[in-house]
């Protein structure tokens, strides 16, 4: 009767035991987790272990233009905080051209520092405080441009962020008459640089442009291999604007004389570098007969690829980076010829064990 007591005992000591011990691993895997949307946050309890599997529990996805920190991969752990930033489409006119880029700034004026636009001076069309919601955004923005006026013997620096040279003038108090002529059509955009002259006309001055044929020139270059060409800088050609006098006799042109020439486009040479680097001899890698069988080895870890591309893990025998460095590989594995790898296999055969190197395929060797 004794002993039916003490193995009751012992039972009883057992199943308390186990409990507590589910309760400590129960406690230990529960965990709060804090889940940031766009500065929004939400307390999660969870037994994820990983911010995937917190954010699939939570049905909270991730969109390919999101940003998310840390990353899907990381382990997570009680007081963990998960931040999403979620992307927003600016359609952007900027000076007259159109182009779309994601970002997850929530107000325009972030937004565009996000993008590197820099506009100070600028017109935009929307608040720069407004909100940027997720559905995306339109925004024109007019950026100031620096423009040169020669008029009425005068020149004038003018900084505007009208869409064509007519507006700019107009803002600037410039008059353009019927009759004059300016160097460039009136409908034209404004752009850092350009010169605009005005020439009053009355009946006897007249404009004409000419074209200014840009010159070439090559020159070696020694970071380019020999037999190769490169237009490092592209042609264009400049533009000259003569001034001409001309006189009338009832209403006919007796005479036309040059007043003045200007050149308001210069020439832009085109440049081709020539190059005078000697071709690399590629490097010959001898792999030894050594009896083992090196193609089934990589046949087993990559298919035979030399370009296999799993990282942490690279070319046809897996290599990690610290150890195809270790045995004297450059670059990526998978960017290495078969044989070079294979030359590499053999050397760290030479040095390490066997097992360690290649746990699962390694065996292969002896096939």
């Amino acid at each position: 009767m004794r002993k039916k007591k003490l193995v009751t005992v012992a039972l009883y000591g057992a199943v308390v035991t186990a409990l507590v011990a589910a309760t400590t691993a129960y406690v230990k895997l529960d965990k709060t987790v804090n889940v940031s949307v766009d500065g929004k946050i939400t307390t999660v309890r969870t037994f994820a272990t990983s911010v995937k599997d917190v954010l699939h529990r939570a049905d909270i996805t991730v969109g390919p233009h999101d940003d998310l920190s840390p990353t899907m991969s990381a382990s997570v752990r009680d007081g963990s905080t998960i931040a999403i930033q979620r992307g927003r489409l600016l359609d952007l006119t900027i000076d007259g051209k159109s182009r779309q880029v994601w970002v997850t700034a929530s107000s325009v004026d972030a937004a565009l520092r996000q993008v590197g636009l820099r506009t100070s001076g600028a017109v935009i069309s929307a608040s720069r405080s407004a909100r940027v919601p997720l559905a995306g955004l339109s925004i024109d923005i007019s950026l100031p441009h620096t423009i040169t006026v020669q008029v009425d013997g005068g020149t004038r620096a003018l900084v505007t962020t009208k869409s064509t040279v007519a507006e700019a003038l107009s803002e600037a108090g410039i008059v353009v008459q019927p009759h004059d002529q300016v160097s460039i059509p009136v409908e034209t955009r404004p752009f850092d640089g350009l010169t605009v002259i005005i020439v009053r006309v009355t009946s006897n001055q007249t404009l004409e442009s000419s074209s200014i044929p840009f010159t070439s020139v090559t020159k070696r270059d020694p970071n380019l291999y020999v037999g190769t060409k490169k237009v490092v800088q592209q042609g264009k050609n400049g533009t000259l604007v003569r001034t001409y006098q001309l006189t009338f006799h009832d209403g006919q042109q007796v005479a036309k004389k040059l007043v003045s020439e200007q050149v308001t486009v210069q020439p832009v040479q085109q440049v081709t570098a020539i190059g005078t680097k000697p071709k690399p001899k590629p490097v010959v890698y001898s792999v030894r007969a050594d009896g083992l069988n090196w193609a089934a080895l990589a046949r087993c870890e990559s298919g035979g690829r030399a370009n296999a591309y799993n990282p942490p893990f690279y070319g046809m025998y897996q290599f990690r980076l610290g150890t195809w460095q270790a045995v004297g590989g450059k670059g990526l594995p998978s960017n290495a010829s078969a044989s070079e790898q294979t030359y590499r296999a053999q050397l760290l055969y030479q040095r390490s064990n066997w097992r360690t190197q290649w746990p699962v395929c390694g065996h292969y060797l002896f096939s």
